[in-house]
């Protein structure tokens, strides 16, 4: 036997509503889906831009330290690309993404030179995930991330 509630008893239900028990749960995943999926997304994301953010630092400032400490050019070279190539593979960069510029203070001063300034830059784009490689979509989809370190070259320094 079907018990009636006690609204139903005094007539206060319509007879066509449609009874909707049961889909607050549905509606609660369809809508946390839609909402969880771009917040993971958005972490990934993230954590790559802040993963080669680390790198292009960690890159600039090392490279600067090694070249300012170097005994001569040919060596400053060296140094500055094993580091380079160190600071890819370790942090999961391509090697041929990333760039690397210096320059002196002041302005014209061969570099690295006695006394001067040494100004290292290191950058790089970070593609983000799942950007389709289609019509260069993965070439807009990109951010770029730099960093810059500054290093003073030793009065000492005798290189050439």
């Amino acid at each position: 036997m079907l018990r009636q509630s006690h609204s139903a008893e005094h007539g206060d239900v319509d007879p066509g509503r449609v009874d909707d028990r049961g889909s607050a749960a549905l509606e609660f995943i369809f809508v946390g889906l839609l909402m969880l999926v771009p917040l993971v997304y958005l972490v990934v994301a993230l954590g790559q831009i802040q993963g080669q953010a680390l790198a292009v630092e960690s890159g600039a400032r090392h490279i600067a330290r090694a070249v300012a400490t170097a005994t001569d050019v040919s060596e400053a070279r060296v140094r500055a690309d094993r580091i380079a190539a160190s600071v890819a593979r370790e942090y999961g960069m391509d090697p041929g993404a990333m760039t690397v510029s210096m320059s002196c203070d002041p302005t014209g001063a061969t570099c690295p030179e006695a006394g001067a300034l040494l100004r290292v830059r290191v950058a790089t784009r970070v593609t983000l995930p799942l950007a389709p490689p289609v019509l260069g979509l993965d070439r807009l989809a990109g951010i770029p991330v730099e960093a810059t370190a500054v290093q003073k070259v030793s009065t000492t320094w005798v290189g050439r």
